[in-house]
């Protein structure tokens, strides 16, 4: 018998939050630009949120939801930080690439 979840196989769950984290794995190497790689960040951390709540659902456990919402929290602090951070570089840098970043060190 195979796992579901209301009729979607666990599996479908597990291919999703792989492919969603591989996106993001390969934006953050790919991209020089701060705000797609925030994004990316973003995306890999609400892949393991999906599967984490798969899992949490499957095996009739809500630990995993509610820690998904503290998760959640943390990543919309950690975002507006994260923006703020680079709202003040840009307006000293002029620019958000990466690479020109590298020569702020001094």
């Amino acid at each position: 018998m195979e796992a579901s979840i209301n009729g979607v196989s666990l599996n479908y769950y597990i291919i999703l939050s792989t492919v969603l984290f591989c996106i993001g794995v390969l934006g953050v190497m790919i991209r020089r630009n701060a705000i797609i790689m925030f994004m990316c960040i973003e995306l890999m951390l609400n892949a393991v949120n999906l599967l984490m709540v798969a899992f949490s659902r499957y095996f009739g456990d809500t630990n995993g939801q509610v820690f998904v919402v503290f998760i959640m929290a943390v990543a919309a602090a950690e975002v507006a930080v994260g923006l703020a951070i680079l709202m003040m570089i840009y307006r000293n840098a002029k620019t958000s690439d990466t690479e020109v970043l590298n020569q702020l060190k001094g």
